[in-house]
C-alpha cells in the first residue's frame, strides 16, 4: 500500500487527534477523520492534521485502506455492526482500547471474512479528554502493544507494527489477550485506582495543595480521571484488577505491620527490595 494508504481514524478525542498528528508527522496524507462533534472535525481541519472529516462516515469507511478504532470499548463491537457492509475488500481495522478480552471473541465473531483487525494498545495517555489535548509528542519513546488473534494475517501485524514505529513508538511487544489484560490490571489500571483513592483520601477542606512536592504531585496526576472511560476499563477487566488490588493490600499490610511493631530492619528489607526491583525496570 505504500504510504498513499487511505487511513480513517474513527473519534478524533485526544488518542484519535495525536494519531491524526503523529501521522501527519510520518508522511502519511490521506487521514480522515470520523466524530459526531462537528467542532472537533473543524479543528482537526484547521490543523491540517486531516483531509476531511465526516460526522457519519460510512462513504468514507468503504474507502478506507485502514481504520483506527480510538473510541471506548463498548462502542468497537457497534462501530463493525454499523458498518459490515461498508468495509473495503481487506481493510485493516485496529483500535487503542486499553482492554482487551471484554469485546475480542465477539469483534471477531461478526467481523466480515475479508477484514483484519489488529487489536492494539498504545500504553500513552492524557488525563485530559478531547482534540485540545492531542499532541503527537505523547507516543515518543512510549510502548505499543499488539494482542494477536488466529485470524490475524502476518503482513497486517507488521503493517500496524511498522506505523507504530513511525508514529514515534519505541517498543513494540505482541502477545495474547489474556496476558494483555493481566499485565494492564497491574500496570495501568491499578496506579490509577491508588492515585484516586490516595487523592480521595486526604482529609476534607485543609489545604493540602500548600504542602505538596514533586511525590504527592506525580503519584496523583492520573488522579484526574477520564470517569465514563476508567469505570468501563475497570469493570471490563474486573477479575484481574481485583487480583491485582489484592495483591497490592498485602504489600501495603507489611508496611502496616512494620510500623505496629517497629521492626525497623524489616521495613530497611522492604525499601530495599523495591529499590532494586524499581532500578531493574
Amino acid at each position: 500500500m505504500g504510504d498513499i494508504m487511505r487511513i480513517v481514524i474513527v473519534g478524533l478525542g485526544v488518542i484519535g487527534g495525536s494519531y491524526a498528528m503523529a501521522l501527519k508527522e510520518a508522511g502519511y496524507n490521506e487521514v480522515y477523520g470520523i466524530d459526531k462533534n462537528i467542532d472537533t472535525l473543524n479543528k482537526a481541519k484547521a490543523l491540517g492534521i486531516i483531509k476531511e472529516g465526516y460526522e457519519d462516515g460510512k462513504e468514507i469507511v468503504s474507502e478506507a485502506d485502514l481504520i483506527v478504532l480510538a473510541v471506548y470499548p463498548d462502542l468497537v463491537k457497534s462501530f463493525i455492526s454499523n458498518n459490515k457492509e461498508n468495509f473495503k475488500d481487506n481493510a485493516i481495522i485496529t483500535d487503542v482500547t486499553g482492554i482487551k478480552q471484554l469485546f475480542i471473541n465477539e469483534v471477531l465473531d461478526i467481523l466480515p471474512d475479508n477484514i483484519d483487525f489488529v487489536f492494539a494498545h498504545p500504553m500513552a495517555g492524557r488525563e485530559k479528554k478531547g482534540i485540545d489535548y492531542a499532541t503527537n509528542t505523547v507516543f515518543k519513546d512510549a510502548n505499543f502493544l499488539i494482542t494477536v488473534t488466529d485470524k490475524n494475517k502476518i503482513e497486517s501485524l507488521e503493517l500496524i507494527e511498522e506505523l507504530a514505529y513511525k508514529m514515534g513508538f519505541k517498543h513494540v511487544k505482541r502477545i495474547c489477550p489474556k496476558y494483555h489484560d493481566e499485565m494492564i490490571a497491574f500496570t495501568s489500571q491499578l496506579p490509577h485506582a491508588l492515585a484516586v483513592a490516595l487523592i480521595n483520601s486526604d482529609i476534607e477542606g485543609r489545604n493540602t495543595g500548600e504542602f505538596i512536592g514533586d511525590s504527592y504531585r506525580d503519584l496523583t496526576r492520573i488522579a484526574n480521571i477520564n470517569e465514563t472511560l476508567w469505570s468501563q476499563l475497570f469493570l471490563g477487566n474486573k477479575e484481574n484488577l481485583l487480583q491485582a488490588i489484592y495483591n497490592f493490600e498485602e504489600e501495603l499490610d507489611k508496611i502496616k505491620s512494620c510500623l505496629e511493631n517497629e521492626d525497623k530492619e524489616a521495613l530497611r528489607e522492604l525499601f530495599i527490595k523495591s529499590s532494586v526491583r524499581r532500578e531493574k525496570l
